[in-house]
C-alpha cells in the first residue's frame, strides 16, 4: 500500500513549494544610493493580497530585513539598522513581486539576503549583495621633490579615499610596464566602512621618465590614474660629477693664464728687440752726421 501512496505524497510535496525566483548574478549596489532586490514569485490560482506573506531577512544571521503580511508591513522586529530604509513595491505584489526597496546603501549591508513568499504553500530564495563605492581621483607625489641626481633612491606615492571594495594598484613607467617590485600598498577603512588607499613605489631615478598609478575596482573596473613626470631640469650632478666639472674649469683657466703669459712675454719681447733696432739705427745716424760735419 505504502508503494502506491508514495507517487501521491511526493506530488504533494511538490505543490506544497512556491516558486521564487532572484538574480543568479550578485545585486551590484552603489554606496549611499537605492538598490532594488529584485524577488519573483509565480501562483498558478488568484489569490487576495491578504494572503501573502513577505519576509526578508539576513541568511547568515537571519535578522529581520522587511516583514509584510495582512495586507501591510510588519516592522515591530525589524532590525533597527534597516529602519525607514526598507519597502515593497506593494502594488506589485498581485502580479508576484516580492522586490525589496533598500535606500541610503552602507557598506554593513553587503551580505546574503533571504526572500520568504508564502501563499497558501510556500518557498524561499536568496542572493548576494555587493556594495561598490569609487575611489577619489589618484594623486602621486615625489619625495624628495627638489635637488634630485640621476640615480637616487626616491619615494612615489599614490593616495586615493573614499571607495569600496578594496581596490588594485597597479603602477607602470612610461613605455606601460607593470612595475611590480618595491611596491608597498596599505588600505585603511573610515567610520563608514569606505578605504583610503596608500600605495609607495621606491625607484631609481633616471631622466626624464614618467611613472604612472593606477587603479582598479573590482566591481566598478578601472577608475582612474594619475602620472608624474620627471624631467632633466629637476634633477643636478651628484658630487663626483660636480668635481670632475670644476677640476676642468679650474685646468682651462691655468691653461687661459699660462697662454696670457706666453703671449705677454713674447710682445714685451718684441717690443723690446723693436726698441734696440730703433736705438741702432739712430746711433748710425749721428755717427753718419759726425763723420759728415769733420770732412767740411
Amino acid at each position: 500500500m505504502l508503494c502506491y501512496l508514495l507517487p501521491v505524497l511526493l506530488a504533494v510535496q511538490a505543490l506544497a513549494v512556491l516558486e521564487v525566483q532572484v538574480p543568479d548574478l550578485p545585486v551590484v549596489a552603489l554606496y549611499g544610493m537605492e538598490a532594488t532586490l529584485n524577488c519573483s514569485f509565480s501562483h498558478a490560482a488568484p489569490f487576495n493580497l491578504s494572503a501573502v506573506s513577505v519576509f526578508w531577512q539576513l541568511t547568515d544571521t537571519k535578522r529581520t530585513v522587511h516583514s509584510y503580511w495582512g495586507g501591510q508591513d510588519q516592522l515591530e522586529d525589524q532590525g533597527e539598522s534597516f529602519a525607514n530604509r526598507t519597502s515593497l513595491y506593494a502594488s506589485q505584489l498581485g502580479a508576484g513581486n516580492a522586490s525589496l526597496l533598500l535606500k541610503g546603501v552602507r557598506v554593513a549591508d553587503e551580505g546574503s539576503y533571504t526572500c520568504f513568499v508564502r501563499v497558501e504553500t510556500h518557498g524561499s530564495a536568496s542572493l548576494l549583495l555587493q556594495v561598490a563605492a569609487p575611489y577619489s581621483k589618484p594623486l602621486v607625489t615625489l619625495a624628495p621633490d627638489s635637488n634630485l641626481r640621476p640615480g637616487e633612491e626616491v619615494a612615489l606615492t599614490c593616495v586615493a579615499h573614499g571607495g569600496y571594495p578594496e581596490v588594485d594598484v597597479l603602477w607602470q613607467d612610461g613605455h606601460g610596464r607593470n612595475l611590480t617590485d618595491n611596491v608597498t600598498t596599505s588600505l585603511v577603512a573610515n567610520e563608514e566602512g569606505l578605504f583610503n588607499v596608500r600605495s609607495v613605489l621606491t625607484v631609481a631615478l633616471e631622466p626624464n621618465s614618467t611613472y604612472s598609478c593606477r587603479l582598479a575596482n573590482p566591481l566598478l573596473g578601472e577608475e582612474g590614474h594619475a602620472s608624474v613626470t620627471i624631467t632633466g631640469q629637476n634633477m643636478v650632478f651628484p658630487p663626483v660629477a660636480l668635481w670632475v666639472t670644476v677640476g676642468l674649469a679650474v685646468c682651462l683657466l691655468g691653461l687661459l693664464i699660462a697662454l696670457a703669459a706666453v703671449c705677454h712675454r713674447k710682445i714685451k719681447e718684441s717690443c723690446e728687440e723693436a726698441r734696440a733696432a730703433k736705438e741702432l739705427e739712430e746711433a748710425k745716424e749721428l755717427e753718419e752726421e759726425s763723420k759728415t760735419g769733420v770732412g767740411r
